[in-house]
């Protein structure tokens, strides 16, 4: 009777240390059944331009020669030793400085930092227009970087090739969270001017959809902390790491101290 009490006492206390065991939702948008109708209001998203961004224009038209003094020189292909790393020349790219502009051929300084890049274009097609028919302007932003650090299975930078990247983009092109990623609090570091804001992002809310912050800009940071099984783990791994120092030491010193005692025993 006795040994009965034992093992259902055991069993609740098993059933109550699972009970209080650290949840973790794998879930994301766990609410996305009661939006109605299935859509979610987006916010508006742009990319603007900021002092240190690296811009690639390029400006052509039906007669190539017309535009060709608005562009700058292509760079040679790079050589080291015998050894050549690129086979083309490339085109060299615009820096913005600290005042927001960019330095052209023939159209002097152009003031770019908090346009996007579809305006610059238009400005420029409006000003070339002016002396060349029908200009063909492109106009790219190439530091649009991102990184992904955290619970993630591929921490990593990423060279973003397109306007539009989302939070989830990110996500996906650093190979997901982890299982023991927290959805429910991703951080983004985001710069702003001379400052750094920090926003948190819930992945198990559907509303992060709409959120002003599911859009990236360049040089966004994404951190996805840990959940508290991996905290927890953690805590234990590193415990159990000091107890097997703490006994390792102790064994050394008990081992030194029985050498010294045979030792003095002998003489």
């Amino acid at each position: 009777m006795n040994m009965k009490k034992y093992i259902q006492l055991f069993l609740f206390v098993v059933l109550l240390t699972a009970c209080s065991s650290p949840k973790n939702s794998l879930t994301y948008f766990e609410n996305v059944k009661s939006i109605e109708s299935g859509i979610v209001p987006s916010q508006e998203y742009s990319v603007k331009i900021v002092p240190d961004d690296e811009l690639f224009i390029m400006i052509t038209s039906l007669i190539p020669e017309a535009t060709m003094a608005y562009n700058l020189p292509l760079s040679n292909p790079a050589t080291v030793g015998n050894l050549r790393l690129t086979t083309q020349p490339q085109q060299l790219t615009y820096l913005v400085d600290q005042s927001g502009n960019i330095d052209m051929p023939v159209l002097g300084k152009i003031h770019v930092a908090g346009l996007t890049t579809l305006q610059v274009k238009e400005e420029l097609e409006s000003r070339i227009g002016q002396d060349v028919e029908d200009p063909i302007v492109r106009v790219e932003l190439v530091n649009f970087r991102v990184n992904v650090l955290g619970e993630v299975k591929t921490p990593r930078a990423i060279d973003v090739k397109r306007q539009r990247y989302s939070v989830l983009d990110a996500l996906a092109d650093a190979g997901d969270l982890t299982e023991y990623g927290e959805r429910g609090n991703v951080l983004l570091v985001r710069e702003n001017g001379n400052k750094k804001e920090y926003h948190h992002l819930n992945l198990n809310d559907a509303s992060v959809l709409s959120s002003p912050y599911f859009y990236l800009q360049q040089n966004d940071v994404i951190y996805v902390e840990p959940n508290e099984i991996r905290k927890e783990n953690s805590k234990y791994n590193q415990n159990n790491s000091f107890k097997v120092s703490v006994v390792s030491t102790i064994v050394s010193a008990c081992s030194v101290i029985a050498s010294l005692v045979i030792a003095l025993t002998v003489k």
